[in-house]
C-alpha cells in the first residue's frame, strides 16, 4: 500500500451526498434553500435578543448562543458543499481538512453541552423560580457558555492533531460532505482501533452526561408542572419545553447515529445524510422551533422591525 505526503501540498477529495445524488441539482437547491433560512432565522433571532431589552434574560442569553452555534457550524460546511458543486471542484488542502474537523467539532461539542445547561436554565426557572435570579445570574450563564466552549475547543483540538497526524493512503477521496473524523480515518494506512475505540468513548460521554441532565431535568420539569393551578402557566411551561426537547431530539438523534452507533451498521450515505441533517437541517429549523410558538419572541420581532421600518421612513422623508 503507497503512502501520500500531505506536506507536499497534496489534498483530500470530498465526494459528499451532492456527488451521490440521483438528483443533484434539486438536492443542491434545497441545501442552499435550507442554508439561506438558517442565516435569516438565526440572525433574526440574534438581531432580535441583542435589541430588545425585555429579551434580556438568561433563557435568551443561552438561545442567542445556540443561534450563533447553528449560524457558525452550518457557515463552516454548507457554501463549500454548494460551491464544490457548482464549480466541479471537489478538493480540500490538507490543512482546511484540519481546520474544518476541528471547528466542526468544537462549535459540534459546544452546542452539545450548552442545549443541556439550556434543560437547567428551564429547570430553575419552573422548580425554583424564586432562586431564578440566583441560581442562573449572568455569572453562571457565562460560565455555562465559555465552559461549554472550552471543553469542546480541548476535545476538538486532540482529536484533529491525532486524525490528521496518521498516514494516509493513495486513495484520497472522503466520501462525505466534510472532513469528519469517521470517514477521515478510514483512509489511515495505520492500526486505529484503539483511536477509534477512544473517539467512540469520549463520543458517548459527550451525548450521554448531557441527556442524562436533560432528561432528569425534564423529569422534575413534569412533575412541577403538573401541580400548577393555571393552566395558562402550564402550557407557558411546556411550550417552552417542548420547542427544547424538538432541538434535543433532532440534533441528539443524528449525532448518537454518528458517533455511538458502531461504523458496521451504518454506510456513507446513511452517514452523508445524517450529516446534512445535523450541519444543515436542524439549524434551518432551530430558530423556526423557538419563535414560531413563543409569543415573547414573535412580540419582540414585531417591535424590532417596527421600529425598524419607522426609522427608515422617518430618515427617507
Amino acid at each position: 500500500m503507497e503512502f501520500w505526503n500531505s506536506t507536499l501540498g497534496s489534498g483530500f477529495i470530498l465526494v459528499g451526498i451532492l456527488d451521490d445524488s440521483g438528483y443533484p441539482e434539486l438536492l443542491c437547491a434545497t441545501i442552499t434553500a435550507l442554508y439561506m433560512l438558517a442565516l435569516i432565522g438565526n440572525g433574526l433571532l440574534l438581531l432580535v435578543i441583542t435589541m430588545d431589552a425585555r429579551l434580556h434574560v438568561p433563557m435568551y442569553f443561552l438561545l442567542g448562543q445556540l443561534s450563533f452555534m447553528d449560524l457558525f457550524l452550518t457557515s463552516v460546511i454548507t457554501p463549500k458543499a454548494i460551491l464544490d458543486f457548482l464549480l466541479k471542484d471537489n478538493t480540500i488542502s490538507f490543512g482546511g481538512c484540519a481546520l474544518q474537523m476541528f471547528l466542526e467539532l468544537a462549535i459540534g461539542g459546544a452546542e452539545d453541552l450548552l442545549l443541556a445547561f439550556m434543560a437547567y436554565d428551564r429547570y430553575v426557572a419552573i422548580c425554583h423560580p424564586l432562586r431564578y435570579t440566583i441560581l442562573v445570574r449572568p455569572i453562571v450563564c457565562w460560565l455555562m457558555v465559555t465552559s461549554s466552549w472550552f471543553l469542546a475547543i480541548q476535545m476538538a483540538l486532540g482529536f484533529t492533531i491525532t486524525t490528521m497526524n496518521y498516514s494516509f493512503c493513495t486513495s484520497r477521496q472522503i466520501r462525505h460532505l466534510f472532513c469528519e473524523i469517521p470517514p477521515v480515518l478510514k483512509l489511515a494506512c495505520a492500526d486505529i482501533s484503539s483511536f477509534e475505540l477512544v473517539v467512540y468513548l469520549v463520543g458517548v460521554l459527550m451525548l450521554i452526561l448531557p441527556l442524562i441532565v436533560i432528561f432528569f431535568s425534564y423529569a422534575w420539569i413534569l412533575f412541577t408542572v403538573l401541580y400548577i393551578p393555571s393552566n395558562e402557566g402550564r402550557k407557558k411551561a411546556l411550550v417552552t419545553c417542548s420547542s427544547h426537547m424538538t432541538v434535543v431530539g433532532m440534533y441528539y438523534g443524528a449525532l448518537t447515529v454518528m458517533y455511538v452507533i458502531p461504523s458496521s451498521y451504518h454506510n456513507p450515505k446513511q452517514d452523508n445524510i445524517l450529516s446534512v441533517f445535523y450541519t444543515v437541517v436542524t439549524p434551518a429549523l432551530n430558530p423556526l422551533i423557538y419563535s414560531l410558538r413563543n409569543k415573547e419572541v414573535t412580540g419582540a420581532l414585531r417591535r424590532v422591525l417596527g421600529n425598524t421600518c419607522c426609522h427608515y421612513t422617518v430618515h427617507s422623508r
